[in-house]
């Protein structure tokens, strides 16, 4: 996962990985700003997309993403730091569940997601 040049490019860092669990962070720059000089959508969303990423990769098993949905709930400013949250809610042999958040430093709910995960029959870990 340190690999993403996608997530490397918009700044965002990974704090935290276990089994099922992730959480990453992003400053709100003049980059990922839209035309009403608010967080763009989109950067919000690649955020909490990458700790679901870190989160249902973290087994050493192939995942990939089925499906994301995401509520936007709160306008963000330059200069604000993010963190993004991905808990494993479920998991089986195909498909894991995960609740992602994205907070300001305050804890201030800023978006909120339910993900879902295929699980390749393949592992990237070497053993």
């Amino acid at each position: 996962m340190t690999q993403d040049k996608f997530a490397e490019s918009l700044g965002i860092k990974l704090l935290d990985l276990r089994e099922g669990y992730s959480k990453c962070a992003m400053v709100v720059t003049e980059e990922k700003l839209n035309a009403h000089r608010i967080a763009h959508g989109a950067a919000i969303f690649t955020l909490a997309d990458f700790a679901f990423a870190t989160a249902c990769n973290s087994h050493g098993q192939t995942a990939l993403a089925l499906e994301v949905k995401i509520n936007f709930l709160d306008a963000v400013k330059v200069g604000t730091q993010l963190i993004a949250e991905a808990t494993e809610e479920s998991l089986s042999a195909r498909i894991g569940l995960y609740h992602l958040t994205v907070k300001d430093l305050r804890g201030k709910l800023v978006a909120a997601a339910q993900a879902t995960a295929y699980r390749k029959n393949e592992s990237f870990v070497k053993t």
